[in-house]
């Protein structure tokens, strides 16, 4: 017997039956390397709120107008938030907000969730997002309520 002989399959069925018991003990064995997934960070209507308007935080009113009680000097570069819950899902509205080049390379808005490309970044700022996962977690929630 040559030193790889017992790598040349005995027929058909026992190459398929080693390949399909190869990869059950991959796969069962992958799946217990695999951490348990992040649970779902829920949005915070309030906190979303406040930080849309907020002029140090997420500085949406800069461009865009939104019902936002008595904010005043609002924006009017990019689209109105007024509807934006109606407008689009969950999921969209994480996208957008997290990275709206994703959608549309010539945005002029920011990419919230984004560390990648940015120019003058501050080194106090260098290598974080401009909104954590739980912020835009919280701006999406707010934004969802916005259905008129």
């Amino acid at each position: 017997m040559q030193r790889d002989d017992w790598l040349k399959p005995k027929g058909r069925a026992s190459f398929y039956a080693l390949a399909a018991a190869l990869l059950l003990a991959l796969g069962t064995a992958a799946a217990q390397d695999k951490p348990d997934p992040v649970p779902a960070l829920t949005g915070d209507i309030g906190r979303g709120q406040a930080i849309v308007v907020s002029r140090q935080v997420g500085l949406c009113l800069l461009c865009h107008a939104a019902p936002a009680g008595d904010s005043r000097f609002q924006g009017n570069l990019a689209p109105d938030l007024a509807g934006t819950g109606s407008r689009w899902s969950v999921p969209q509205l994480r996208q957008r907000v997290a990275n709206a080049r994703s959608l549309n390379p010539d945005s002029i808005m920011p990419a919230y969730a984004s560390t990648e490309g940015l120019n003058r970044v501050g080194s106090a700022w260098a290598g974080l997002p401009l909104l954590n996962s739980q912020q835009i977690e919280d701006v999406v929630a707010y934004l969802q309520t916005l259905q008129n």
